[in-house]
Order: structure tokens, then sequence, then C-alpha cells
């Protein structure tokens, strides 16, 4: 099992920027496909991006793609949102979850996931 914790989110412009970070404990971070989700008020939470066990693979969703990167870490057990060039649309709460299967992507149920963290963007 692993646990995982958010952190980052935060109040910012339209136009800027945000890094997430999620720390993981437990089993053996390296073990674990990641992924981040989103939930806005009202919607559904849907699937953001999602990296590979050792990094050398992403996927994102398209309303963030060129914008959103992720990576990860694994000597220090963290992942990743960088987020650029910040849209109120982005506005929700940000979860990361982790994928004990080497398939992954928005239709795929991750095993774990944190608590989540507010990002909210101002127009």
């Amino acid at each position: 099992q692993v646990q995982l914790v958010e952190s980052g989110g935060q109040l910012v412009q339209a136009g800027g920027s945000l890094r997430l970070s999620c720390a993981a404990s437990g089993r053996t971070f390296s073990s674990y496909a990641m992924g981040w989700f989103r939930q806005a008020p009202g919607k559904e939470r849907e699937f953001v991006g999602a990296i590979g066990r050792t990094g050398a693979w992403t996927d994102y969703t398209g309303s963030v793609k060129g914008r959103f990167t992720i990576s990860r870490d694994n000597a220090k057990n963290t992942l990743y949102l960088q987020m650029n060039s910040l849209k109120p649309e982005d506005t929700a709460v940000y979860y990361c979850a982790a994928y004990r299967s080497v398939v992954v992507g928005p239709l795929i149920i991750p095993d774990y996931w944190g608590q989540g963290t507010q990002v909210t963007v101002s127009s």
C-alpha cells in the first residue's frame, strides 16, 4: 500500500504558474505508475494526466496539453504537476493517484488516492 499527500495548491491569477507535489510513502514509489486528477465544483472528477513508473512516458488530457507537465523523482518518492498558463477553468481540487497496473489512462481507476489540494485561478 502507498500513502499519498498532495501540497502546493493555492490561489493564483490567470496566466500564472503553480507546481503541485505529491509525497508518497509506504511501498516502493517506483513500482507505481502515477496520475493526476481534478474535480471542479459540481463536476465529476476528471483525468489530468499520468506518468509511467520510470517517467519515460506521460499522457495528458487535451485541455492541459502544452500547459501542464507531470514529472516524478523516484529518489525522493515525489510526483509533480507543473501548471503553466493557468486558466479560471483549471480551478479544482487536484488529486494524485497511484496505479498498481502498468496500464493506466483516463478509463483506468487508480488503486490509491491522495486527499487533494485546492487550486483556484482568478480571472
